[in-house]
Protein backbone atom coordinates (compact mmCIF):
# COMPACT_ATOMS: atom_id res chain seq x y z
CA UNK A 1 0.00 0.00 0.00
CA UNK A 2 2.84 2.38 0.83
CA UNK A 3 4.32 1.82 -2.64
CA UNK A 4 0.97 2.47 -4.31
CA UNK A 5 0.47 5.64 -2.29
CA UNK A 6 3.90 6.93 -3.38
CA UNK A 7 3.17 5.95 -6.95
CA UNK A 8 -0.20 7.71 -6.98
CA UNK A 9 1.28 10.88 -5.45
CA UNK A 10 4.10 11.00 -7.97
CA UNK A 11 1.69 10.28 -10.79
CA UNK A 12 -0.57 13.10 -9.60
CA UNK A 13 2.42 15.49 -9.47
CA UNK A 14 3.35 14.52 -13.00
CA UNK A 15 -0.20 14.97 -14.21
CA UNK A 16 -0.37 18.44 -12.71
CA UNK A 17 2.94 19.40 -14.32
CA UNK A 18 1.60 18.30 -17.68
CA UNK A 19 -1.67 20.15 -17.06
CA UNK A 20 0.35 23.31 -16.37
CA UNK A 21 2.23 22.87 -19.62
CA UNK A 22 -0.99 22.48 -21.60
CA UNK A 23 -2.63 25.43 -19.87
CA UNK A 24 0.26 27.77 -20.64
CA UNK A 25 1.07 26.82 -24.19
CA UNK A 26 -1.36 24.80 -26.27
CA UNK A 27 0.37 23.95 -29.52
CA UNK A 28 -0.54 22.15 -32.78
CA UNK A 29 1.66 19.27 -31.49
CA UNK A 30 -1.02 18.28 -28.96
CA UNK A 31 -1.33 14.71 -30.25
CA UNK A 32 2.45 14.20 -30.26
CA UNK A 33 2.69 15.54 -26.69
CA UNK A 34 -0.20 13.39 -25.48
CA UNK A 35 1.19 10.27 -27.13
CA UNK A 36 4.62 10.70 -25.54
CA UNK A 37 3.12 11.38 -22.11
CA UNK A 38 1.22 8.10 -22.37
CA UNK A 39 4.45 6.32 -23.30
CA UNK A 40 6.33 7.97 -20.42
CA UNK A 41 3.60 6.97 -17.94
CA UNK A 42 3.65 3.40 -19.23
CA UNK A 43 7.44 3.12 -18.93
CA UNK A 44 7.38 4.60 -15.43
CA UNK A 45 4.60 2.24 -14.34
CA UNK A 46 6.33 -0.88 -15.72
CA UNK A 47 9.67 0.04 -14.10
CA UNK A 48 8.09 0.51 -10.69
CA UNK A 49 6.10 -2.72 -10.93
CA UNK A 50 8.53 -5.09 -12.62
CA UNK A 51 12.18 -3.92 -12.27
CA UNK A 52 14.14 -6.75 -10.64
CA UNK A 53 15.85 -4.76 -7.86
CA UNK A 54 12.97 -2.50 -7.04
CA UNK A 55 13.00 1.28 -7.48
CA UNK A 56 12.57 4.45 -5.46
CA UNK A 57 9.64 6.12 -7.27
CA UNK A 58 10.49 9.70 -6.26
CA UNK A 59 14.17 9.35 -7.13
CA UNK A 60 13.34 7.62 -10.40
CA UNK A 61 10.95 10.41 -11.38
CA UNK A 62 13.47 13.12 -10.44
CA UNK A 63 16.11 11.41 -12.57
CA UNK A 64 13.71 11.39 -15.51
CA UNK A 65 12.70 15.02 -15.04
CA UNK A 66 16.33 16.15 -14.64
CA UNK A 67 17.34 14.30 -17.81
CA UNK A 68 14.46 15.88 -19.72
CA UNK A 69 15.39 19.37 -18.55
CA UNK A 70 19.10 18.80 -19.23
CA UNK A 71 18.24 18.45 -22.92
CA UNK A 72 17.14 22.11 -22.88
CA UNK A 73 19.43 24.56 -21.07
CA UNK A 74 21.21 24.54 -17.70
CA UNK A 75 18.87 27.18 -16.26
CA UNK A 76 15.65 25.18 -16.51
CA UNK A 77 15.67 23.27 -13.24
CA UNK A 78 13.34 21.11 -11.13
CA UNK A 79 13.42 21.56 -7.34
CA UNK A 80 12.01 18.93 -5.03
CA UNK A 81 10.71 19.82 -1.58
CA UNK A 82 14.14 18.87 -0.18
CA UNK A 83 15.82 21.40 -2.49
CA UNK A 84 13.73 24.37 -1.37
CA UNK A 85 16.33 25.67 1.14
CA UNK A 86 18.90 25.86 -1.65
CA UNK A 87 16.37 27.54 -3.95
CA UNK A 88 15.44 30.08 -1.28
CA UNK A 89 19.09 30.92 -0.70
CA UNK A 90 19.63 31.44 -4.42
CA UNK A 91 16.76 33.93 -4.74
CA UNK A 92 16.81 35.68 -1.36
CA UNK A 93 20.30 35.11 0.03
CA UNK A 94 18.61 33.60 3.10
CA UNK A 95 18.63 30.12 4.61
CA UNK A 96 18.31 28.50 8.01
CA UNK A 97 21.60 27.25 9.38
CA UNK A 98 24.66 27.94 11.53
CA UNK A 99 26.24 30.58 9.25
CA UNK A 100 29.47 28.96 8.08
CA UNK A 101 30.92 27.24 5.04
CA UNK A 102 32.63 23.88 5.45
CA UNK A 103 35.06 21.97 3.27
CA UNK A 104 36.50 18.48 2.85
CA UNK A 105 40.15 18.88 3.81
CA UNK A 106 42.34 15.79 3.94
CA UNK A 107 39.38 13.59 4.81
CA UNK A 108 38.06 15.93 7.50
CA UNK A 109 35.04 18.25 7.62
CA UNK A 110 36.62 21.63 8.39
CA UNK A 111 35.04 25.06 8.84
CA UNK A 112 36.52 27.24 6.11
CA UNK A 113 34.64 30.51 6.64
CA UNK A 114 32.36 31.42 9.57
CA UNK A 115 30.10 34.36 8.74
CA UNK A 116 30.82 37.23 11.08
CA UNK A 117 27.96 37.93 13.49
CA UNK A 118 25.99 34.72 12.94
CA UNK A 119 25.44 31.63 15.10
CA UNK A 120 28.68 29.71 14.47
CA UNK A 121 30.80 32.85 14.82
CA UNK A 122 29.06 33.90 18.05
CA UNK A 123 29.63 30.38 19.43
CA UNK A 124 33.38 30.78 18.92
CA UNK A 125 33.68 28.54 15.85
CA UNK A 126 36.49 29.67 13.57
CA UNK A 127 38.17 28.69 10.29
CA UNK A 128 40.23 25.55 10.78
CA UNK A 129 37.89 23.97 13.35
CA UNK A 130 37.04 20.36 12.52
CA UNK A 131 33.44 19.15 12.86
CA UNK A 132 33.43 15.55 14.09
CA UNK A 133 29.82 15.29 15.27
CA UNK A 134 26.39 16.82 14.59
CA UNK A 135 23.57 16.12 17.07
CA UNK A 136 25.40 13.04 18.40
CA UNK A 137 25.94 11.71 14.87
CA UNK A 138 29.58 10.93 14.12
CA UNK A 139 30.49 12.63 10.83
CA UNK A 140 34.20 11.72 10.72
CA UNK A 141 35.02 10.46 7.25
CA UNK A 142 31.89 12.03 5.77
CA UNK A 143 31.76 14.53 2.91
CA UNK A 144 30.31 18.04 3.06
CA UNK A 145 27.30 16.92 1.00
CA UNK A 146 26.59 14.31 3.67
CA UNK A 147 26.32 16.84 6.50
CA UNK A 148 24.88 19.85 4.67
CA UNK A 149 21.28 18.90 5.52
CA UNK A 150 22.30 18.18 9.12
CA UNK A 151 23.65 21.71 9.55
CA UNK A 152 20.76 23.46 7.81
CA UNK A 153 17.32 23.70 9.30
CA UNK A 154 14.57 25.98 10.54
CA UNK A 155 15.75 29.11 12.32
CA UNK A 156 15.52 28.80 16.10
CA UNK A 157 16.01 25.04 16.21
CA UNK A 158 18.87 23.79 18.43
CA UNK A 159 21.93 21.99 17.11
CA UNK A 160 24.89 20.47 18.95
CA UNK A 161 28.29 20.20 17.28
CA UNK A 162 31.34 18.30 18.41
CA UNK A 163 34.34 20.40 17.43
CA UNK A 164 38.07 19.68 17.47
CA UNK A 165 40.01 22.94 17.68
CA UNK A 166 43.40 23.28 15.96
CA UNK A 167 46.20 22.31 18.34
CA UNK A 168 43.82 20.50 20.72
CA UNK A 169 43.29 16.75 20.87
CA UNK A 170 40.18 16.76 23.08
CA UNK A 171 37.00 17.76 21.20
CA UNK A 172 34.50 20.16 22.72
CA UNK A 173 30.71 20.24 22.50
CA UNK A 174 29.21 23.46 21.15
CA UNK A 175 25.47 24.05 21.50
CA UNK A 176 23.81 26.77 19.44
CA UNK A 177 20.56 27.62 17.71
CA UNK A 178 20.23 27.80 13.96
CA UNK A 179 19.50 31.28 12.65
CA UNK A 180 17.99 32.87 9.59
CA UNK A 181 21.22 33.46 7.70
CA UNK A 182 21.02 36.44 5.37
CA UNK A 183 24.04 36.83 3.15
CA UNK A 184 24.43 40.46 2.18
CA UNK A 185 24.48 41.12 -1.54
CA UNK A 186 26.74 44.15 -0.99
CA UNK A 187 29.71 42.30 0.41
CA UNK A 188 31.81 45.42 0.87
CA UNK A 189 31.56 49.18 0.38
CA UNK A 190 34.03 51.93 1.19
CA UNK A 191 36.18 54.82 0.02
CA UNK A 192 39.32 53.45 -1.63
CA UNK A 193 42.58 54.42 0.12
CA UNK A 194 44.15 57.74 -0.93
CA UNK A 195 41.23 58.57 -3.26
CA UNK A 196 37.75 60.07 -3.26
CA UNK A 197 36.50 57.06 -5.22
CA UNK A 198 33.77 54.91 -3.71
CA UNK A 199 33.78 51.14 -4.20
CA UNK A 200 30.80 48.75 -3.98
CA UNK A 201 31.22 44.99 -4.30
CA UNK A 202 27.91 43.36 -5.31
CA UNK A 203 28.03 39.55 -5.25
CA UNK A 204 24.44 38.63 -6.19
CA UNK A 205 21.10 39.98 -7.41
CA UNK A 206 18.93 38.66 -4.60
CA UNK A 207 15.82 40.29 -3.14
CA UNK A 208 16.42 43.94 -2.17
CA UNK A 209 20.04 43.95 -3.32
CA UNK A 210 19.22 47.27 -5.01
CA UNK A 211 18.25 48.61 -1.59
CA UNK A 212 21.64 47.54 -0.26
CA UNK A 213 23.41 49.24 -3.18
CA UNK A 214 21.38 52.41 -2.65
CA UNK A 215 22.16 52.51 1.05
CA UNK A 216 25.87 51.91 0.40
CA UNK A 217 26.01 54.56 -2.34
CA UNK A 218 24.27 57.23 -0.28
CA UNK A 219 26.57 56.48 2.64
CA UNK A 220 29.64 56.83 0.39
CA UNK A 221 28.38 60.18 -0.86
CA UNK A 222 28.24 61.47 2.72
CA UNK A 223 31.92 60.52 3.02
CA UNK A 224 32.96 62.62 0.03
CA UNK A 225 32.70 60.05 -2.75
CA UNK A 226 32.88 61.87 -6.11
CA UNK A 227 33.41 58.87 -8.40
CA UNK A 228 32.30 55.25 -8.11
CA UNK A 229 33.44 51.72 -8.95
CA UNK A 230 30.68 49.10 -9.03
CA UNK A 231 32.28 45.64 -8.93
CA UNK A 232 30.20 42.89 -10.58
CA UNK A 233 33.05 40.41 -11.08
CA UNK A 234 32.02 36.87 -10.21
CA UNK A 235 28.37 37.95 -9.87
CA UNK A 236 26.33 35.26 -11.63
CA UNK A 237 23.13 37.31 -11.58
CA UNK A 238 19.67 36.78 -10.14
CA UNK A 239 16.53 38.91 -10.16
CA UNK A 240 15.93 41.05 -13.25
CA UNK A 241 13.96 43.78 -11.44
CA UNK A 242 16.84 44.35 -9.03
CA UNK A 243 19.12 44.95 -12.02
CA UNK A 244 16.64 47.48 -13.44
CA UNK A 245 16.53 49.31 -10.10
CA UNK A 246 20.32 49.58 -9.93
CA UNK A 247 20.58 50.98 -13.48
CA UNK A 248 17.88 53.47 -12.44
CA UNK A 249 20.20 54.95 -9.78
CA UNK A 250 22.38 56.39 -12.55
CA UNK A 251 19.87 57.04 -15.38
CA UNK A 252 16.80 59.18 -16.01
CA UNK A 253 13.37 58.14 -14.86
CA UNK A 254 11.38 56.58 -17.72
CA UNK A 255 14.47 55.15 -19.44
CA UNK A 256 14.05 51.72 -21.01
CA UNK A 257 16.56 49.40 -19.34
CA UNK A 258 15.69 45.99 -20.77
CA UNK A 259 12.91 44.27 -22.67
CA UNK A 260 12.10 40.57 -22.88
CA UNK A 261 10.57 38.44 -25.60
CA UNK A 262 9.28 34.91 -25.13
CA UNK A 263 7.19 32.32 -26.94
CA UNK A 264 3.95 33.59 -25.41
CA UNK A 265 2.81 37.25 -25.44
CA UNK A 266 2.79 37.65 -21.65
CA UNK A 267 6.60 37.58 -21.72
CA UNK A 268 6.94 40.43 -24.19
CA UNK A 269 7.67 43.08 -21.57
CA UNK A 270 9.51 46.37 -21.38
CA UNK A 271 11.16 47.37 -18.09
CA UNK A 272 11.59 51.09 -17.47
CA UNK A 273 13.40 52.98 -14.74
CA UNK A 274 10.46 54.14 -12.66
CA UNK A 275 12.14 56.08 -9.85
CA UNK A 276 14.06 59.33 -9.65
CA UNK A 277 17.81 58.71 -10.08
CA UNK A 278 20.35 59.18 -7.29
CA UNK A 279 23.13 60.69 -9.38
CA UNK A 280 23.20 61.32 -13.13
CA UNK A 281 26.64 62.92 -13.19
CA UNK A 282 28.99 60.91 -11.00
CA UNK A 283 31.78 59.27 -13.05
CA UNK A 284 31.13 55.53 -12.99
CA UNK A 285 33.23 52.42 -13.73
CA UNK A 286 31.73 48.92 -13.71
CA UNK A 287 34.13 45.98 -13.26
CA UNK A 288 33.17 42.70 -14.99
CA UNK A 289 34.75 39.37 -15.82
CA UNK A 290 33.92 36.06 -17.46
CA UNK A 291 31.76 35.12 -14.44
CA UNK A 292 29.60 38.25 -14.60
CA UNK A 293 26.33 36.88 -15.94
CA UNK A 294 22.61 37.49 -16.41
CA UNK A 295 21.54 40.44 -14.22
CA UNK A 296 25.19 41.56 -14.07
CA UNK A 297 25.10 41.79 -17.85
CA UNK A 298 21.85 43.74 -17.78
CA UNK A 299 23.43 46.34 -15.49
CA UNK A 300 26.80 46.56 -17.27
CA UNK A 301 25.28 46.24 -20.76
CA UNK A 302 22.54 48.81 -20.15
CA UNK A 303 24.96 51.32 -18.64
CA UNK A 304 27.24 50.76 -21.62
CA UNK A 305 24.40 51.13 -24.14
CA UNK A 306 23.35 54.37 -22.46
CA UNK A 307 26.95 55.65 -22.44
CA UNK A 308 26.62 56.10 -18.70
CA UNK A 309 29.55 54.01 -17.41
CA UNK A 310 32.94 52.77 -18.55
CA UNK A 311 33.00 48.97 -18.44
CA UNK A 312 36.41 47.56 -17.40
CA UNK A 313 37.65 43.97 -17.26
CA UNK A 314 37.00 40.86 -19.31
CA UNK A 315 34.21 39.81 -21.66
CA UNK A 316 31.20 38.71 -19.59
CA UNK A 317 29.64 35.24 -19.54
CA UNK A 318 26.91 35.75 -22.13
CA UNK A 319 23.59 34.74 -20.51
CA UNK A 320 20.72 36.53 -22.20
CA UNK A 321 17.93 34.26 -20.93
CA UNK A 322 15.16 34.94 -18.43
CA UNK A 323 13.71 32.35 -16.05
CA UNK A 324 10.43 32.21 -14.15
CA UNK A 325 9.70 29.90 -11.23
CA UNK A 326 6.42 27.99 -11.14
CA UNK A 327 5.00 26.31 -8.04
CA UNK A 328 4.18 22.62 -8.41
CA UNK A 329 2.31 20.24 -6.12
CA UNK A 330 3.90 18.79 -2.97
CA UNK A 331 6.01 21.93 -2.46
CA UNK A 332 8.10 21.29 -5.57
CA UNK A 333 9.04 24.03 -8.04
CA UNK A 334 10.25 24.32 -11.59
CA UNK A 335 12.35 27.16 -12.93
CA UNK A 336 11.76 27.57 -16.66
CA UNK A 337 13.55 29.67 -19.25
CA UNK A 338 10.69 31.72 -20.67
CA UNK A 339 12.30 34.56 -22.65
CA UNK A 340 15.41 36.26 -23.92
CA UNK A 341 16.27 39.75 -22.78
CA UNK A 342 17.45 42.70 -24.86
CA UNK A 343 19.24 45.76 -23.49
CA UNK A 344 18.67 49.37 -24.68
CA UNK A 345 20.63 49.13 -27.94
CA UNK A 346 18.42 46.18 -28.92
CA UNK A 347 21.09 43.50 -28.57
CA UNK A 348 20.87 40.17 -26.75
CA UNK A 349 24.11 39.03 -25.11
CA UNK A 350 23.31 35.29 -25.15
CA UNK A 351 26.49 33.47 -26.20
CA UNK A 352 25.35 29.83 -26.51
CA UNK A 353 22.60 28.54 -28.79
CA UNK A 354 20.84 25.83 -26.74
CA UNK A 355 18.26 25.32 -29.48
CA UNK A 356 20.90 23.71 -31.69
CA UNK A 357 22.66 21.01 -29.66
CA UNK A 358 24.55 18.33 -31.55
CA UNK A 359 23.90 14.59 -31.17
CA UNK A 360 26.16 14.43 -28.12
CA UNK A 361 24.40 17.32 -26.42
CA UNK A 362 27.17 19.86 -27.02
CA UNK A 363 26.29 23.51 -27.55
CA UNK A 364 28.08 25.89 -29.87
CA UNK A 365 28.52 29.61 -29.46
CA UNK A 366 26.54 31.92 -31.68
CA UNK A 367 28.56 31.81 -34.93
CA UNK A 368 30.54 34.87 -35.97
CA UNK A 369 28.42 35.13 -39.10
CA UNK A 370 25.37 35.90 -36.92
CA UNK A 371 27.07 38.43 -34.65
CA UNK A 372 25.53 41.83 -35.34
CA UNK A 373 26.61 45.42 -34.64
CA UNK A 374 24.40 47.77 -32.65
CA UNK A 375 24.76 51.39 -31.58
CA UNK A 376 24.79 52.88 -28.10
CA UNK A 377 22.77 56.02 -27.45
CA UNK A 378 25.77 58.13 -28.46
CA UNK A 379 26.56 56.07 -31.56
CA UNK A 380 29.33 53.81 -30.26
CA UNK A 381 29.50 50.32 -31.76
CA UNK A 382 28.59 47.33 -29.59
CA UNK A 383 27.83 43.71 -30.48
CA UNK A 384 25.34 41.02 -29.54
CA UNK A 385 25.71 37.28 -29.11
CA UNK A 386 28.79 36.99 -26.93
CA UNK A 387 28.35 38.72 -23.59
CA UNK A 388 29.29 42.32 -22.88
CA UNK A 389 32.67 43.36 -24.25
CA UNK A 390 34.34 45.86 -21.88
CA UNK A 391 35.22 49.33 -23.10
CA UNK A 392 38.64 48.79 -21.52
CA UNK A 393 39.88 45.20 -21.62
CA UNK A 394 42.36 43.97 -19.02
CA UNK A 395 44.73 41.04 -19.16
CA UNK A 396 43.64 37.76 -17.61
CA UNK A 397 45.61 36.96 -14.49
CA UNK A 398 46.35 33.29 -13.95
CA UNK A 399 47.72 31.50 -10.94
CA UNK A 400 50.97 29.65 -11.44
CA UNK A 401 50.91 25.84 -11.31
CA UNK A 402 52.60 25.85 -7.92
CA UNK A 403 50.06 28.30 -6.48
CA UNK A 404 47.16 26.18 -7.78
CA UNK A 405 48.69 23.09 -6.21
CA UNK A 406 49.25 24.78 -2.84
CA UNK A 407 45.65 26.03 -2.83
CA UNK A 408 43.97 22.85 -4.04
CA UNK A 409 45.88 20.70 -1.54
CA UNK A 410 44.96 23.14 1.25
CA UNK A 411 48.54 23.95 2.25
CA UNK A 412 47.76 27.68 2.21
CA UNK A 413 44.66 27.13 4.35
CA UNK A 414 46.38 24.81 6.83
CA UNK A 415 49.42 27.07 7.24
CA UNK A 416 47.11 30.00 8.01
CA UNK A 417 45.48 27.85 10.71
CA UNK A 418 48.91 27.13 12.23
CA UNK A 419 49.89 30.79 11.94
CA UNK A 420 46.89 31.91 14.01
CA UNK A 421 47.89 29.56 16.84
CA UNK A 422 51.26 31.30 17.11
CA UNK A 423 50.11 34.90 16.54
CA UNK A 424 47.27 36.20 18.75
CA UNK A 425 47.03 39.37 16.65
CA UNK A 426 48.42 40.94 13.49
CA UNK A 427 48.79 44.43 12.02
CA UNK A 428 45.78 46.18 10.42
CA UNK A 429 44.79 45.03 6.94
CA UNK A 430 46.32 48.07 5.24
CA UNK A 431 49.81 47.37 6.60
CA UNK A 432 49.93 43.62 7.21
CA UNK A 433 52.75 41.81 5.46
CA UNK A 434 54.45 38.46 6.00
CA UNK A 435 58.07 38.73 7.05
CA UNK A 436 60.89 36.78 5.44
CA UNK A 437 60.97 34.56 8.52
CA UNK A 438 57.23 33.92 8.16
CA UNK A 439 57.68 32.85 4.55
CA UNK A 440 60.60 30.63 5.48
CA UNK A 441 58.33 29.15 8.12
CA UNK A 442 55.86 28.30 5.37
CA UNK A 443 58.64 26.58 3.41
CA UNK A 444 59.53 24.56 6.52
CA UNK A 445 55.85 23.68 6.89
CA UNK A 446 55.86 22.29 3.32
CA UNK A 447 58.78 19.92 4.01
CA UNK A 448 57.65 16.34 3.53
CA UNK A 449 54.22 17.37 2.21
CA UNK A 450 52.83 16.61 -1.22
CA UNK A 451 52.40 19.64 -3.45
CA UNK A 452 53.62 18.13 -6.71
CA UNK A 453 51.81 18.83 -9.96
CA UNK A 454 52.22 17.99 -13.62
CA UNK A 455 53.20 20.91 -15.79
CA UNK A 456 52.24 21.37 -19.41
CA UNK A 457 55.87 20.75 -20.36
CA UNK A 458 55.84 17.42 -18.48
CA UNK A 459 52.62 16.35 -20.20
CA UNK A 460 54.13 17.15 -23.57
CA UNK A 461 57.31 15.31 -22.62
CA UNK A 462 55.24 12.24 -21.73
CA UNK A 463 53.49 12.49 -25.08
CA UNK A 464 56.88 12.68 -26.80
CA UNK A 465 57.99 9.51 -24.99
CA UNK A 466 54.80 7.69 -25.97
CA UNK A 467 55.15 8.66 -29.64
CA UNK A 468 58.86 7.82 -29.66
CA UNK A 469 58.15 4.38 -28.21
CA UNK A 470 55.43 3.71 -30.78
CA UNK A 471 57.79 4.72 -33.58
CA UNK A 472 60.68 2.76 -31.96
CA UNK A 473 62.91 5.83 -31.56
CA UNK A 474 62.90 6.05 -27.78
CA UNK A 475 65.85 3.77 -27.11
CA UNK A 476 68.10 6.13 -29.04
CA UNK A 477 67.00 9.22 -27.10
CA UNK A 478 66.34 7.71 -23.66
CA UNK A 479 69.43 9.26 -22.03
CA UNK A 480 68.55 12.73 -23.25
CA UNK A 481 64.91 12.17 -22.24
CA UNK A 482 65.83 11.21 -18.68
CA UNK A 483 68.21 14.17 -18.37
CA UNK A 484 65.47 16.56 -19.52
CA UNK A 485 62.93 14.94 -17.19
CA UNK A 486 65.26 15.32 -14.19
CA UNK A 487 66.00 18.92 -15.12
CA UNK A 488 62.28 19.72 -15.17
CA UNK A 489 61.84 18.15 -11.73
CA UNK A 490 64.69 20.25 -10.35
CA UNK A 491 63.18 23.40 -11.84
CA UNK A 492 59.80 22.61 -10.23
CA UNK A 493 61.43 22.33 -6.82
CA UNK A 494 62.51 25.94 -7.12
CA UNK A 495 58.96 27.14 -7.93
CA UNK A 496 58.26 28.09 -4.30
CA UNK A 497 61.12 30.61 -4.64
CA UNK A 498 60.46 31.61 -8.25
CA UNK A 499 56.80 32.45 -7.49
CA UNK A 500 57.45 33.77 -4.00
CA UNK A 501 55.65 37.12 -4.49
CA UNK A 502 52.50 35.45 -5.77
CA UNK A 503 52.44 32.79 -3.04
CA UNK A 504 53.14 35.38 -0.35
CA UNK A 505 50.11 37.48 -1.41
CA UNK A 506 47.83 34.43 -1.34
CA UNK A 507 49.13 33.50 2.11
CA UNK A 508 48.66 37.04 3.39
CA UNK A 509 45.07 37.20 2.18
CA UNK A 510 44.17 33.90 3.84
CA UNK A 511 45.83 34.93 7.10
CA UNK A 512 44.12 38.34 7.08
CA UNK A 513 40.75 36.61 6.71
CA UNK A 514 41.33 34.74 10.00
CA UNK A 515 41.58 37.99 11.96
CA UNK A 516 39.39 40.40 9.95
CA UNK A 517 37.07 37.86 8.27
CA UNK A 518 35.19 38.52 5.01
CA UNK A 519 35.61 42.29 5.15
CA UNK A 520 39.35 41.97 5.74
CA UNK A 521 39.76 39.50 2.89
CA UNK A 522 38.13 41.91 0.45
CA UNK A 523 40.08 44.93 1.74
CA UNK A 524 43.33 43.03 1.34
CA UNK A 525 42.48 41.77 -2.16
CA UNK A 526 41.91 45.36 -3.31
CA UNK A 527 45.57 46.14 -2.56
CA UNK A 528 46.68 43.92 -5.47
CA UNK A 529 43.77 44.34 -7.87
CA UNK A 530 44.95 45.32 -11.36
CA UNK A 531 41.43 45.72 -12.77
CA UNK A 532 40.52 48.06 -9.94
CA UNK A 533 43.74 50.02 -10.46
CA UNK A 534 42.80 50.48 -14.12
CA UNK A 535 39.34 51.67 -13.11
CA UNK A 536 40.78 54.22 -10.65
CA UNK A 537 43.20 55.45 -13.31
CA UNK A 538 40.30 56.05 -15.71
CA UNK A 539 38.19 57.84 -13.09
CA UNK A 540 41.05 60.24 -12.34
CA UNK A 541 41.04 61.48 -15.93
CA UNK A 542 37.80 63.16 -17.05
CA UNK A 543 39.14 63.54 -20.57
CA UNK A 544 39.82 59.80 -20.82
CA UNK A 545 36.29 58.98 -19.61
CA UNK A 546 34.77 61.34 -22.17
CA UNK A 547 36.96 59.91 -24.94
CA UNK A 548 35.93 56.34 -24.12
CA UNK A 549 32.22 57.15 -23.91
CA UNK A 550 32.17 59.08 -27.19
CA UNK A 551 34.60 56.96 -29.21
CA UNK A 552 33.03 55.82 -32.48
CA UNK A 553 34.75 53.10 -34.48
CA UNK A 554 34.05 51.42 -37.79
CA UNK A 555 31.87 48.34 -37.20
CA UNK A 556 33.46 44.93 -37.82
CA UNK A 557 30.06 43.28 -38.35
CA UNK A 558 26.86 44.24 -40.22
CA UNK A 559 24.47 46.54 -38.39
CA UNK A 560 21.26 45.27 -36.87
CA UNK A 561 18.34 45.65 -39.26
CA UNK A 562 15.69 44.07 -37.04
CA UNK A 563 12.94 46.29 -35.76
CA UNK A 564 12.54 46.50 -32.02
CA UNK A 565 10.07 43.93 -30.71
Amino acid sequence: MRFLTKFKKTGLALSLIFALVFAVAYTPDYFEISKNLDIFNAVYRELNVAYVDGTKPGQLMKTGIDAMLNSLDPYTVYYTENDIEDFRYMTTGEYGGIGATVNDINGKIVVSDPYEGFAAFKAGIRAGDQIIGVNNINVEGKKTDDISNLLKGQAGTPIKLKIRKPGQETPVDVSLNREEIKTKAVQYAGILPNTTTGYIKLISFTENCSGEVKEAFLNLKTKGCNSLVLDLRGNLGGLLLEAVNIVNFFTDKGQEVVFTKGKIPEWDKTYLSVNNPIDLQIPLVVLVDENSASASEIVSGALQDLDRAVIVGKRTYGKGLVQQTKDLVYNAKIKVTVAKYYIPSGRCVQALDYSNKDEEGRVDKVPDSLITAFKTRGGRIVYDGAGVMPDVKTEEEKYSNIAISLLSKFHIFNYATDYVLKHPQIDPVASFKLSEEDYNGFLRYLEGKDYDYQSKSERELEELKKNAQEEMYFEGISAEYLALENKMKQNKKSDVHKHKDEIRKILEEEIVSRYYFQTGRIEFSLRNDTDLSKGIEILKDETKIKTILTRIEKPEKPFNTRKKF
